[in-house]
């Protein structure tokens, strides 16, 4: 038997953490900042601002909430939304349809 320790690899958080801004997804913050400042600057009211400083306010919230549970929420929404939304079943990813079955079950992504 080898007897050696094991060899530790430092990982640095710099590397690992998440790009977030002001406790949400960069880009989702950023773009209800500019939703809100169009509402507040646009219409030049006093209603807008409110609301547009209401909208600024909960979308933070709940922005931040979604980091908190997993920082990379918004990406793996975006990878489920490419997903196929039927898998037929199939006894091997080898198998010939036939020519029927073929067109029942062709791939929407694959340019033909």
């Amino acid at each position: 038997m080898n007897d050696l320790p094991l060899e530790t690899v430092p990982i640095h958080r710099a590397l690992t953490r998440s790009n977030l801004f002001l406790g949400g997804d960069r880009e989702l913050v950023m773009f209800s900042g500019l939703i809100a400042g169009t509402m507040v600057f646009y219409a030049f009211e006093w209603k807008s601002a409110v609301v547009g400083a209401l909208f600024w306010c909960f979308a933070l919230y709940v922005l931040r909430l979604m980091a908190k549970h997993d920082p990379r929420l918004r990406d793996a929404y975006m990878r489920h939304r490419v997903y196929k939304p039927y898998y037929p079943p199939m006894s091997t990813p080898w198998r010939e349809n036939a020519d029927s079955q073929a067109r029942q079950y062709r791939d929407p992504w694959k340019i033909t």
